[in-house]
This record gives structure tokens, C-alpha cells and sequence, in this order.
């Protein structure tokens, strides 16, 4: 754009792609980075050289400056945003803002986790810590992990609305249901609603498969600027709208813990992108519990507050559902490596572009392909979000 220009541009999703996943035991994140970043771009069709924005997190003491080195990348845009999950839905509203502001003409979004490695091989870093500072330091003393935080909402959510652990476990079934065409998932054997409740109880009232799975993976999207459109290997995808969100720190100081932020998110991204809930034909929700995924849905707006119960059980979340969700499985299934939100963009682009493969991809009524989409990362306990709406072009 010409100095002093108030114009924006429109921005586009070019290329994703996975690194190898699931169990991999002899690569670094390093390599994962790399092994998605090459993929993207060869996915795009577009030079290397064409890129000059970079976002990382997760990763060495200064990601974006470490893994744009290792990458063989000199971007004069970077972000380093780390709120949890919802990393990647930021990170990629920040970089669309960038380009369609003329900042950027070309973002890559990286990343790469050997989070299950890790925990095989007994290394320090298996395991993730919060720490015990700030306002933490009042909830860490008394063993408030990460998987209570979660599951003392739904407990409340039970409480106040009447649902049901039958309707949680709906959703972990539904979830390997999705897995099980998905050539990439880690787990694809069907499961029942007793076999999830008839598991080892990890907090209360979450049994292991109401929680996500443990995996080594990493991913990579390339947004760029509507002008190299014309260049790309496949059909784009539209950044239509995006929101972000925080909420609290500690617990004490949730409003209530039965609304996320996504309430937030959600709302701006649809206004943003001109559409309503219901125009909505697939949509990838992180998923790291079953809980997760029904109070999003609640807070996009695909059901009254309270009624995320009773529209999970009636298999609407399948593939050939009334709204599919988490069409490769989600973290419940297919993998989970730490920070997925960037996995949810991956799947929501090759949906909408109709390359999901035999079996797995949506169609809609009249045999059409999804055209719009809606991407939803969740970080922390419920304490920041990032809604994407993307559209087929």
C-alpha cells in the first residue's frame, strides 16, 4: 500500500500443514517447527522469501528470535503472544491486522512439541508449570492443578444447569467418533459413554477420557495479503473476522465459571465478520476437556447458556452432524501436544478448501462444501480466548 493509506487490505490463509504426530520420539520441536514450516509454504506454492513475518511461542527463551533462526528467517514483524491455547487465534489476529494494515505481507505461524517424548524419556520439561507467583500464589499451596481448575467449573455448570456426566462423556465419544477416518489421530477406536465414565477418575468429575490425550506434534499457517491470492498452489481462505479475550488469573476472580471468555471473542468476531451462528458449518473448538467444548459452544452462541447439555448428546457434533465439530478429532482424540490452538486453524482451512479426504470431509446439504468456519482457542483455565471466522473463497 502507498505511504498514508487508510485502506486495508484482505488477508488470507495460504498454506497449513502438520508435522509428523502422535509418537515421535526421535525429532526435536526444532525439527517439528521446520518440518511444518517447509510443508506450509510448499502447501501455499509461495517462495520463502516472500515471508516476512514470523510468530512463535512455546519454544527457547526468546521464540520467535530462535525459531526464526533456526528456520533460516529475517522477519521485520514478529510475535511472541503466549496466553495457553489460545496463543494461535491471537497470534493470527494480530498477524492479520498486520498485513491488512500493510505491516506484514506474509505471517508464518509455527509450532512444533515433543510433549509425550518428553514424558517417556523422563525429561525436565514434561511437565508444565504455571508457577507459584503473583496471584497464583494463593491456589498453587493447596494443589489447585490445571485439570481441577477445568473441572471445578463443570461441576458448577452441573450444578446450576442440570447437566449431566452422561452429556460431558457425549462429547470424548463424539470427538474419537470424528478420529476414526482421520488417518492422522492417535486414537480412532470407537468409545461408549460407559466406557468413558467407567474410567480412572483424574479430578473430579473428569475420568481420563474427558481429558485431552498426550502426543508430540506441530503445525504451521501462512497468512498472507490478498495480492499474492492469485499466486496460490490452492484456494485460499478468507480471514472474514477475528476477537480476542482475557478473564481472570486466579479462580477467585472468575465472575463465573460457567462462562469463558470466548463469550467475548465470539461475539466480536462474528460482528466483525459480518455473519450469525447459524450461518456456521464446521467449527474447531480446543477441546483439552470435554467441558471445554460445551460451554464454547454455549458462549459463540450455538445454544443458550445452560442448554450445552442437552445439544451435545444428540450427536450434533459428528461430521455429519447438524454442526461438526472438531472434524479430525480435537485433543480429546487426535492429538494434544500443549498449546493446539494453531492445529485448530489447520483443520477449519482444510475443511473449508474440501481436502479433509475420503470419508472425513463435510458436506453440507446438497452435497456442498462448508463455507464458513469458525476456529475458537481456549487458554489457560478459561482465562483468555481467540475466535477466527474464515470463509471459503
Amino acid at each position: 500500500m502507498p505511504p498514508g493509506s487508510t485502506s486495508r487490505r484482505k488477508v488470507a490463509i495460504a498454506g497449513v500443514a502438520l508435522s509428523d504426530c502422535g509418537r515421535v520420539d526421535e525429532a526435536t520441536p526444532y525439527a517439528l517447527h521446520a518440518q511444518a514450516a517447509r510443508r506450509a509454504l510448499a502447501d501455499s506454492g509461495l517462495d520463502r522469501s516472500l515471508v516476512d513475518g514470523f510468530a512463535s511461542a512455546g519454544l527457547g527463551t526468546l521464540a520467535p528470535v530462535e525459531v526464526a533462526e533456526y528456520l533460516g528467517l529475517r522477519p521485520t514483524w514478529v510475535d511472541s503472544t503466549s496466553v495457553g491455547g489460545a496463543t494461535w487465534e491471537v497470534m493470527a489476529a494480530h498477524a492479520a491486522d498486520a498485513i491488512a494494515a500493510g505491516r506484514a505481507r506474509a505471517v508464518l505461524l509455527v509450532y512444533g512439541s515433543t510433549a509425550r517424548a518428553d514424558l517417556k524419556a523422563g525429561r525436565r520439561t514434561a511437565n508444565l508449570s504455571f508457577g507459584a507467583r503473583g496471584p497464583l500464589q494463593y491456589e498453587v499451596p493447596y494443589g489447585h492443578t490445571l485439570v481441577a481448575k477445568y473441572a471445578m467449573s463443570a461441576r458448577r455448570h452441573m450444578h446450576q444447569y442440570g447437566t449431566t456426566l452422561d452429556q460431558l462423556a457425549e462429547v470424548a465419544v463424539q470427538a474419537r467418533a470424528n478420529a476414526a477416518t482421520n488417518p492422522d489421530a492417535m486414537y480412532r477406536t470407537p468409545v461408549t459413554v460407559a466406557e468413558v465414565l467407567s474410567g480412572p477418575v483424574i479430578a473430579d468429575p473428569f475420568t481420563k477420557l474427558h481429558c485431552c490425550i498426550r502426543s508430540d506434534g506441530g503445525c504451521a499457517v501462512l497468512l498472507v495479503a490478498e495480492e499474492y491470492v492469485r499466486d496460490l498452489a490452492a484456494r485460499p481462505v478468507w480471514v472474514l473476522g477475528a476477537g480476542t479475550a482475557v478473564s481472570h488469573s486466579a479462580m477467585s476472580g472468575w465472575d463465573d465459571f460457567t462462562v469463558s471468555p470466548a463469550a467475548v471473542s465470539g461475539r466480536l468476531a462474528f460482528e466483525r465478520a459480518g455473519v450469525r451462528p447459524a450461518e456456521i458449518d464446521v467449527a474447531e473448538i480446543y477441546d483439552a476437556f470435554t467441558y471445554m467444548t460445551l460451554v464454547t459452544l454455549e458462549d459463540l452462541g450455538f445454544c443458550a447458556k445452560g442448554e450445552g447439555g442437552a445439544y451435545v448428546a444428540k450427536g450434533r457434533l459428528l461430521r455429519d452432524g447438524e454442526l461438526p465439530v472438531n472434524t479430525d478429532g480435537g485433543g480429546l482424540a487426535a492429538c494434544h501436544p500443549g498449546m493446539r490452538g494453531l492445529f485448530l486453524l489447520v483443520e477449519a482451512v482444510r475443511q473449508l478448501r474440501g481436502e479433509a479426504g475420503e470419508g472425513r470431509q463435510v458436506r453440507r446439504t446438497g452435497n456442498r462444501l462448508p463455507e464458513l468456519a469458525v476456529a475458537s482457542g481456549t487458554g489457560g483455565w478459561f482465562c483468555s480466548s481467540g475466535t477466527l471466522v474464515l470463509g471459503r473463497g
